[in-house]
């Protein structure tokens, strides 16, 4: 019997469905190649923070003595020598009160004084011959005194009646003129002793505030006084912080170079030494989805290979490291470059990165 032929089209018809399937099947049980491919990635171990922190602070530059001057009398400022900005030796005359009043009091004091000691010397004398009572003794005695200490008084405030430069060094403040009034103890000018020479003062909080010592090194640089760094130290920490701001004032004895003023802005840079506070540090790379406070990172199981992403708490940031005060402990393995393309479960090849 002839065998029935089968048409082409109707053989393609049913063979297509039937090598689909199979593919279909040999697809679901063959799974993806990058599934099981382990990423190549640097990772740490993770250590206890060791790295010495970069104190960065902006001062301004002062005298290290400025001096306030004064008159200790009321009077009538009768000469001002020198204006804001200008040299002063030691010793030369500044300014001066009008000399009529001091004049005056001395004369009225040694008048006293003269009357008072002649009486003295009267009561004494009938003391001796037992005339007077000792206690009118004592009291002829107590007024020569007073007369004597008036004198004295008198004296002080003539010679603080002229303003002698204590130092060389330039007139910073000058806050009288010729012919005004003056009340005793106001400041008339202002002096920088260069004899005492430069700082920089400079403000700290009171964390940081806390580790510096006096005598620390740093490194203070002026622009305006030429950027080379020199080789400063620390000679004053305030103590106590500023009512208005919280923070010390930390000066820097500064070597003696030309070119300082008053007034001119620096910068101090002072290594710190590293403080075994239990912190870990771990570098800014490992580091993603940072908040406030805190991060993620992830963490290699060296048994499987496999990564989990763990939050951390962070802390100071440098620019390689970042302080880690919670979420990981010391030995942990940590991915520090490539983590944008992992997830949690992710297989890695650990290279292990230089420290």
């Amino acid at each position: 019997m002839p065998r029935a032929s089968v048409h082409p089209i109707l053989l393609w018809a049913v063979t297509l469905p039937v090598v689909a399937l199979a593919a279909c099947n040999e697809a679901k049980q063959a799974p993806p190649k990058t599934s099981a491919e382990a990423m190549a990635v640097r990772v740490i171990n993770v250590r206890p923070s060791s790295n010495p922190r970069i104190l960065n602070l902006t001062g301004t530059v002062r005298h290290r003595r400025e001096t306030p001057l004064g008159f200790t009398t009321a009077g009538k400022v009768a000469l001002v020598r020198y204006d804001v900005g200008d040299y002063v030796r030691r010793g030369v005359l500044i300014a001066a009160l009008d000399a009529t009043n001091v004049a005056a009091d001395m004369n009225v004091a040694r008048a006293q004084q003269d009357r008072a000691d002649a009486e003295l010397a009267r009561i004494a004398a009938l003391f001796k011959q037992g005339w007077v009572t000792k206690a009118r003794y004592e009291a002829a005695q107590a007024d020569a005194a007073t007369a004597a200490a008036r004198v004295a008084q008198a004296g002080f405030a003539r010679s603080t009646a002229q303003l002698y430069a204590p130092s060389s060094g330039v007139i910073l403040v000058r806050q009288v003129q010729p012919g005004q009034i003056v009340a005793p103890g106001s400041v008339a000018v202002i002096v920088g002793q260069d004899d005492e020479g430069f700082v920089l003062r400079a403000p700290v909080i009171d964390a940081d505030a806390a580790k510096l010592r006096v005598g620390m090194p740093a490194l203070v640089t002026i622009d305006s006084a030429g950027s080379i760094a020199v080789e400063a130290s620390i000679s004053e920490i305030d103590g106590r912080a500023n009512a208005d701001t919280g923070a010390f004032t930390v000066q820097f004895r500064l070597p003696a170079k030309t070119g300082l003023r008053s007034g001119q802005i620096g910068s101090a840079q002072i290594t710190l030494p590293a403080i075994d506070d239990g912190s870990l540090q771990i570098p800014v790379s490992a580091l993603f989805d940072v908040r406030t406070g805190e991060g993620l990172v992830y963490v290699v199981d060296p048994k499987s290979n496999k990564v989990t992403a763990r939050n951390v708490a962070i802390g100071r940031l440098t620019d390689k490291f970042v302080q880690v005060t919670g979420g990981i402990a010391p030995g942990d393995i940590i991915v520090t470059s490539g983590t944008e393309k992992l997830r949690s479960g992710s297989r890695v090849k650990a290279v292990q990165s230089a420290p």
